[in-house]
């Protein structure tokens, strides 16, 4: 970690309310995060938060669009919208986030992998990093690699009256196989005391070389490569503007529902309604 970065434990810390104030300097050490995965869980992919406003808050992380329609990959300042159909298109500014999470990247700590041979294996390797750096900070991954093989899923859009985030995964999400494809997963660690706000321990989107494919990572391979975390200790949150959103019970207990969206395949799901 570059001497510049100081440690504050400040979740919540320069809380944001509403879509204005992002022009206030750039803070290279901070995770802005739009919103809670326990809303989205809830129901609310609406927003006042836009593309656009998102872009001055980092040029690295995940996320997803209104009506969560399909997967978001922040990269290299870029926002992507892989959309439930395969295709990736770039999001335009006025596109509405319900919620994401970004930085701006420094790589402070690299890996080199070799022969990983699942995702397990891939977060063990990851997890001793962030033991020996520290458990209670924020981590932002980046892998570039040919990656053997990869599953990554993402999902056509619902409309008004939003279902639940499992509920909408169920009947939209599309699931894509890849062999020997080059591209960059981006990923996001959050330490165990975010789990009211956010997923706990990794999550990881992928995007092709050629923008063309891109999702929410369920399954992966990586023969070698070498893996760049940027250590992240300071944490900001905007919440939307949005009568609605202040409706929400933020407190109701959404953890099945965030891990079976985190990891479940369309089949389990189903299985698991069952």
């Amino acid at each position: 970690m570059s001497k510049s970065k100081k440690l504050v434990a400040s979740i919540l810390a320069g809380l944001l309310i509403g879509s204005t104030g992002y022009a206030a300097a750039v803070d290279r050490e901070n995770l802005s995060q739009v919103a809670l995965l326990h809303s989205l869980a809830q129901g609310y992919f609406g927003g006042t938060v836009t593309v656009k406003d998102l872009r001055t808050m980092g040029d690295i992380g995940i996320g997803t669009f209104e009506g969560l329609n399909g997967e978001m990959i922040v990269l290299d300042g870029t926002v992507y919208q892989a959309l439930g159909d395969g295709r990736v298109v770039v999001a335009p500014d006025k596109e509405i986030i319900p919620f994401a999470n970004v930085t701006f990247f420094d790589n402070d700590v690299s890996i080199k992998l070799s022969n990983v041979a699942d995702k397990a294996a891939f977060e063990k390797i990851l997890n001793q990093a962030v033991e020996e750096h520290g458990e209670n900070s924020f981590y932002m991954v980046k892998l570039h690699t040919e990656f053997p093989s990869i599953l990554f899923r993402s999902e056509y859009g619902s409309s008004k009256p939003y279902p639940t985030l499992v509920e909408a995964l169920k009947g939209k999400q599309t699931e894509f196989t890849h062999k020997n494809i080059k591209g960059t997963l981006v990923g996001l660690y959050c330490p165990n005391y975010m789990g009211e706000l956010n997923s706990v321990g990794w999550h990881f989107h992928f995007i092709s070389d050629d923008r063309k494919h891109g999702g929410h990572i369920l399954e992966l391979a990586i023969k070698d490569g070498e893996v760049q975390l940027d250590k992240t200790d300071k944490f900001s949150m905007v919440l939307h503007k949005d009568k609605h959103f202040h409706e929400l019970n933020l407190a109701k207990d959404m953890s099945a529902d965030i891990r079976s969206a985190e990891q479940d395949t369309q089949s389990a799901m189903n299985n698991n309604a069952k």
